[in-house]
């Protein structure tokens, strides 16, 4: 076979597949989840330890370490204990450039927060927000690139569980969605 007519081949292979994909109704770039919220803990930033996770990344479901060389910026809230309460606060509120921010959802349970607010003036990017237990709250994500090379923000969302400012501990539930730039909170429901 030429090598000069394998990329067309390879084309027009992908785009047969696809349009067989698409024939069945199906849209191949559509991802498919489940709610699967999960329980985490973080730890207030002025703990007298190092290497304790005080960060949060909601997308990879990862608790970060803000001392690692290794965060630069890849998280999307922190908790401190601010007044003897114990607040989140945006990438911004420490000088880190980051489209991450927080929404509070007063009166909203966490199964009922189906789509982050499109207002994006609700979305607190550069104070403290103060934690209360059972209060839920709308997470948007720092930017980052999607599964096609584009840069994504997502949503998310988290109650709190519990609170022991005394400690320093932060106990929430949390889940996101993982489609790029889709506020919905909840999987469709086709």
């Amino acid at each position: 076979m030429n090598r000069r007519f394998l990329p067309a081949l390879l084309l027009l292979i992908t785009v047969a597949i696809l349009l067989a994909v698409s024939a069945c109704g199906d849209d191949p770039f559509r991802i498919q989840w489940s709610e699967n919220p999960q329980e985490t803990t973080l730890y207030s930033m002025d703990r007298q330890e190092l290497n304790r996770p005080s960060a949060f990344d909601m997308l990879q479901r990862r608790r970060v370490v803000l001392e690692s060389p290794q965060t630069q910026g890849r998280w999307d809230f922190a908790v401190d204990r601010q007044g003897g309460t114990l607040v989140l606060l945006p990438p911004q509120s420490l000088g880190v450039a980051s489209r991450a921010g927080i929404a509070p959802t007063p009166g909203v349970s966490f199964e009922d927060l189906r789509e982050a607010p499109s207002d994006t003036t609700r979305y607190i990017t550069r104070e403290p927000v103060p934690l209360a237990v059972g209060n839920t709250y709308a997470i948007r994500t720092h930017e980052q690139r999607g599964r096609f090379g584009q840069f994504c923000t997502y949503y998310g969302k988290l109650e709190v569980v519990s609170l022991r400012p005394e400690e320093g501990v932060f106990i929430f539930r949390h889940d996101t969605n993982p489609e790029c730039n889709s506020r919905r909170l909840v999987p469709r429901s086709d």
